[in-house]
């Protein structure tokens, strides 16, 4: 990681945009910022957690070990998201890594610090615990997706919900870069499996690839692939 001393603007983040105009310049004093290459570990799963990270710009997988020698991405965050968050319980570990998709530019504010500003700031704490709550029945869909969805209707809800998130750039692609790699982990499948499903869609026109670009081209008929599957 590389320091930025420009930092955030104590605005336009979660953070900034819920605490009480007092606590501003706490923030200013205890924030850090970074700026993290593609690619790189924001931090790895098993590790004592050390504080919780606002991102500013760019993009995050959130993923775990699943097996011998693979990964299931948990989730995807963009600016505006935090990551580290699942680590704050008993265990005070890590229960996931977190990895730069593209350049990324975080907040970082160490745990005792993110502590008390929960006990200081009402509303960002319950805007907390909704995005926990919210976060959870994500999770819990996903979970029931992987043991009870085929693979085809997996694909299609994974396309459906980074499209819903991330929205599309001007080139009509959603608007993130997406390995097929990334994506049969983050729809618990292999590799070829998600090759095979991805070529039939493309084959029927419900969207279209440019390496690791993605267009949704017929979001309707990629909904009904999800609804046949479900």
């Amino acid at each position: 990681m590389k320091r930025d001393k420009q930092g955030c603007d104590l605005q336009s983040c979660m953070l900034c945009n819920l605490c009480i105009s007092a606590w501003k310049p706490a923030i200013a004093a205890h924030r850090q910022n970074f700026t993290v290459k593609k690619g790189q570990l924001l931090f790895r799963e098993g590790e004592p957690v050390n504080g919780i990270y606002f991102i500013n710009t760019g993009k995050v997988k959130v993923h775990k070990h699943w097996g011998e020698g693979k990964e299931l991405i948990v989730r995807f965050a963009r600016e505006g998201d935090i990551v580290g968050h699942r680590g704050v319980g008993s265990e005070m570990v890590y229960p996931v890594s977190a990895t730069t998709l593209e350049t990324v530019n975080v907040c970082f504010i160490d745990l005792a610090f993110f502590q008390a500003t929960l006990k200081v700031n009402h509303d960002f704490l319950h805007a907390l615990m909704m995005f926990y709550a919210s976060e959870l029945q994500e999770s819990e869909k996903n979970m029931r997706n992987l043991v009870h969805m085929p693979v085809r209707g997996r694909i299609a809800h994974a396309l459906l919900s980074l499209l819903n998130k991330f929205g599309t750039n001007e080139e009509g692609n959603i608007n993130m870069t997406l390995s097929r790699q990334d994506l049969a982990s983050y729809t618990g499948t292999t590799y070829e499996t998600a090759f095979r499903i991805m070529s039939d869609l493309i084959q029927d026109n419900i969207i279209a690839i440019s390496g690791k670009s993605i267009a949704v081209k017929d979001p309707a008929r990629l909904a009904l692939v999800e609804q046949e599957a479900g």
